[in-house]
């Protein structure tokens, strides 16, 4: 597989995202429904505390992209859901320090949203990944 990020501007990047990726050369894509803060059993966790959900919303999205054979690494696209953007942002660093670590900058929307599915959830993260 292939990856050109497309940046027409620079101040993305710095952001740790590209305005845009040619992916080529790829056999595999895995669409990613939304990851929350849930436990193995399908419970909310973290009630309250962004921190916690992020990682393990962060946790819950890697296993998914592992079961598939993927990791962080192939992610080309990442959807982030939140109730609070300005909250989210005080913890934004763990996503983009493990993005980083992982070699990776997906093209990135984020929204800011009334509320999730789940109430007490704050982050939800949605993705595409190609192999």
């Amino acid at each position: 597989m292939e990856r050109t990020a497309v940046n027409p501007v620079t101040w993305s990047a710095e952001l740790g995202f590209n305005q845009g990726e040619v992916v080529s050369g790829h056999t595999r894509t895995l669409y990613v429904s939304g990851q929350t803060a849930m436990s193995d059993d399908g419970r909310p966790q973290h009630d309250g505390d962004m921190a916690g959900q992020l990682a393990l919303t962060i946790a819950n999205l890697e296993a998914v992209l592992d079961e598939a054979g993927m990791s962080l690494a192939n992610l080309v696209r990442l959807n982030v859901y939140t109730t609070d953007v300005d909250l989210l942002f005080q913890h934004y660093g763990v996503l983009a320090a493990r993005l980083g670590t992982a070699g990776v900058a997906p093209t990135t929307t984020m929204l800011g949203v009334t509320r999730l599915a789940i109430p007490s959830h704050m982050v939800e993260l949605e993705a595409t990944a190609v192999a």
